[in-house]
Parts: structure tokens; sequence; C-alpha cells
């Protein structure tokens, strides 16, 4: 795995270690080529890994034959790794915008384009942690915190919901020391987990993550404290059917309702 980025002195203390709970959340190395037609292959921000298994586990089981390859890792860099020629047949993102920006560039059919959740941002701290998520995000402001674990805003939707989060608290220019940024949300939540950070402003789906969810606390930041993290996907240019039915099985209500267990609201204008 990758160090992460960094924006001080003072974050360069943070370890690296990543524990195997969310090292294949970490990973962003396209599939190799090939396959039965009876596979898919997909690109899946790591904030859905827990939500996303579960939900292959249930399509697997209903579609007899056919078998999902699931890559995770930072939306951006997926986007990157597609114009590149990786031969995924499903993009899920945490930023729809990306999606549809491969429509754009032909690489998908604008109506192939499709919302599947809203995202949500919570600030996280391991017991024992100097930092208190009860205080929010302006609490990661006091002097016992000194390392704040965020995903790096250059490509990672979740990164750029943290920073205007912390914009909204006031406290960018006391956080701005202490970030460590991590090459996903997924390894930002390991930062905190492991304790190479004292907090991390994570997915909520990660938080309630077997992982996290016994190993600390947390509190959600107010939906209106940042932008939508209005997560979509799309289906890949020259992608089997099993793609497209994957895609209607994660927006179907059973589909929803998996999203909904792990943390995630339905797209704006969709049922349940």
């Amino acid at each position: 795995m990758t160090a992460p980025s960094r924006r001080s002195p003072r974050a360069r203390a943070a370890a690296l270690v990543v524990a195997l709970l969310l090292t294949s959340a970490c990973s962003a190395a396209p599939p190799a080529p090939g396959g039965t037609g009876q596979e898919i292959t997909v690109a899946a921000a790591s904030d859905l890994k827990f939500a996303l298994d579960e939900a292959v586990e249930v399509f697997e089981t209903e579609h007899d034959g056919v078998e999902v390859e699931v890559t995770y890792g930072s939306s951006g860099t997926f986007v990157q790794q597609i114009r590149n020629g990786a031969p995924f047949d499903l993009y899920l993102s945490a930023d729809i915008s990306l999606a549809e920006q491969l429509a754009e560039e032909d690489r998908a059919r604008p109506q192939d384009v499709f919302g599947y959740a809203v995202g949500r941002l919570v600030v996280w701290a391991a017991e024992g942690s100097t930092a208190d998520p009860r205080k929010g995000v302006a609490g990661l402001a006091e002097d016992a915190v000194t390392t704040v674990a965020i995903a790096n805003p250059e490509h990672a939707p979740y990164g750029r919901a943290a920073e205007a989060a912390i914009r909204t608290a006031g406290v960018e220019e006391e956080l701005e020391g202490k970030l460590v940024l991590g090459e996903n949300i997924a390894q930002a939540a390991e930062f905190a987990r492991s304790g190479n950070a004292d907090a991390g402003i994570i997915a909520l789906s990660l938080a309630l993550s077997p992982g996290l969810r016994d190993e600390g606390t947390y509190s959600e930041v107010p939906l209106e404290d940042f932008p939508t993290v209005e997560q979509g996907g799309v289906v890949l240019e020259g992608a089997p059917q099993e793609a497209r039915d994957l895609a209607a099985f994660l927006t179907s209500p059973d589909g929803r309702g998996i999203l909904a267990e792990h943390g995630f609201h339905p797209p704006a204008g969709a049922e349940g």
C-alpha cells in the first residue's frame, strides 16, 4: 500500500501500518483482462466495501453462474484507470459526476448512469483516543488532538466532503497541520482505527463496519455542513448484460435495503 500524503512535518509522525481488515478496500489495481462473459468486473468506491460485498453475495445467489469481481479504491483513481483502458464493466463512484464524465467521454451511454445512494460523513475515534467525536469537527481543533485522517481530496469525494465540513466548522487553519491523507476513505478509516491518527472524518458506512463499530465511537456530521455526497454508477461500454443486472439490483428495493443497513441514504427521488 502506498504511503499517505501529508500536509506538514507534524503529520509525518503518523505510521503507515494498515490492518488486514481493510487492505482489500485500499486496492485500486485494475483486474486482468479476460473472462467468460459470466464474470462482471466492478470498480467500486472504498466506502462500499461492506455493503457491496453483501449485495454481491445476494446477487450471485440469485444469478446462478455469474461471478462478480470487485476492486475497491478511490473514485478518482478509477476514472483515470478506465480512461487508460482498464477492463471494468461497472463503475460505482462516491461522486456521480465522475460517472457522468465517463458517459460524456463516450465510455458509456448517458442513460446507463444511475444514482444508488447518498453518503454520510462522521467523526470517528478509537476507544482511548484523545479525540472526542461527540464534539464534532470543531472538537478536532483541540490541542489534545494531534492527527486527523481524511481521504485525499484530490481524488476522493469523501476527502472533499471532509474539507468542506472543516471549513464549515471554522477550523481549517487549526487542522491544517494535523491532517493525514489516506489514499481513499477506507485507508483514512484504518489510520484512525489503528491509532495512527487520533480521529478520522470518514464515511458512516465504514464507521458501521465490523472493524470499527466495536472499537470506537462516532458522531454524524450534519448533512448541511458539506455538499451532498451523491453516489452514482455507470455501466461501461462493452459490458455484458450481467453488469446491467447488477446495476438494476443495486437500485432495486432489495439492493437499497442492503445499502441502508450500511448507513447509506437513498438518492433523491428514490423510494425507501
